[in-house]
Parts: C-alpha cells; sequence; structure tokens
C-alpha cells in the first residue's frame, strides 16, 4: 500500500479497535440484567445496541468490495428487539461482527481505496464506506459508554482519563512537568 492508503488503513483500525475496548470495558462492568436494562422505554439497552453494531458491521463488511452493504439476509428491524437471553451467545454475536471488520480491514490493499462499493444502491467511495461505518460504530459504542455509565453509577471503573486527571494524564504521557510548554517542530 502506498503512504496515505496504508496511513489510513491503519488509523482506521486503531479508531475502531480503541472503541472496541471502551465498549468491552463497558459491557465487562455491567451485570447479566444490567445489559438488557433500557433507560427508557424509547431507547435501547445495551444488549440492543450490541446486536444492531454487530447486525450492521457483518453486513456493511461481508464481501465488502463486491456486495452491497445491505445484505438481503439483513434484518435490520430485529436488531432492535432483546433476544438474546444468554451474556456469551450476545458476546459471541458482538464478536463476529468486530471479526466480520477487522478481518475486511486488513485484506485492504492501496488499489482497493480507489474503488466505489454500494450502500443500499447508493454509490461510495470506499474511504467514504468505511468512515460512514467508522462514525454509526462510534455514535453507537458512546450511547453504550453512556448506558453503561448510568446504571453503573458509584461502581463505575472510568474507561478514560478520570475527571480532574488530565494533568496528571498529560504529564505521564509528555514526561514533562508542564506539559503545556510542549512545543510540536
Amino acid at each position: 500500500m502506498d503512504n496515505v492508503s496504508a496511513e489510513l488503513t491503519s488509523s482506521t483500525i486503531t479508531v475502531f479497535t480503541v472503541n472496541k475496548n471502551w465498549a468491552d470495558n463497558a459491557i465487562a462492568q455491567l451485570s447479566d440484567s444490567q445489559i438488557h436494562i433500557a433507560l427508557d422505554p424509547e431507547t435501547n439497552s445495551v444488549a440492543v445496541i450490541m446486536k444492531h453494531i454487530a447486525g450492521n458491521l457483518k453486513s456493511r463488511w461481508t464481501d465488502f468490495l463486491v456486495d452491497d452493504g445491505e445484505k438481503p439476509w439483513r434484518d435490520r428491524d430485529d436488531e432492535f428487539v432483546d433476544t438474546f437471553s444468554d451474556r456469551q451467545e450476545l458476546l459471541d454475536y458482538w464478536e463476529e461482527g468486530w471479526k466480520c471488520l477487522f478481518d475486511s480491514l486488513y485484506q485492504l490493499q492501496a488499489g482497493d481505496l480507489g474503488r466505489t462499493v454500494h450502500i443500499r444502491g447508493e454509490p461510495h467511495s470506499v474511504p467514504l464506506a468505511i468512515q460512514r461505518n467508522l462514525g454509526h460504530t462510534c455514535y453507537h459504542v458512546g450511547q453504550i459508554l453512556m448506558v453503561a455509565r448510568i446504571l453503573v453509577g458509584d461502581d463505575w471503573e472510568t474507561i478514560t482519563i478520570a475527571r480532574g486527571g488530565s494533568k496528571t494524564h498529560n504529564q505521564n504521557a509528555w514526561a514533562k512537568d508542564d506539559y503545556r510548554s510542549r512545543k510540536d517542530t
């Protein structure tokens, strides 16, 4: 892959990986019953959001370069029905979706980024299709984190930088007394 193509693919994989890890860490903090709690009748439980993300990833990334991203076998409406009673079954389905995504991303070649793919019959450049799915997935990962944070309450273990911890984090990351004096050259 040329440098720009390689960097685009690599950075996309990194952002998807970080978001998956955040979601996995939030999900791990939920009890088996909490994973199925919707905060409001018109919102989705973490289980439903996971099911939707996995279904979307499987549809979009199965035969990514050759078939429409909205597969005929996908039942999107069913993704919003909480049908997984067994946590492990839900986690297995979740992992299937992510595996499909990562397998496809790792197979991309530089020339593939100049191709056109279709989603619901609409043409998209490969970079646009990737970014569209990245945005969609990150949106729903944010929902998982918010719902989990609310449900876990005081027992929540911070996934990113804790409140009031930015200065310490930045000092550790940059190994300087005053991280604000850092000069990029």
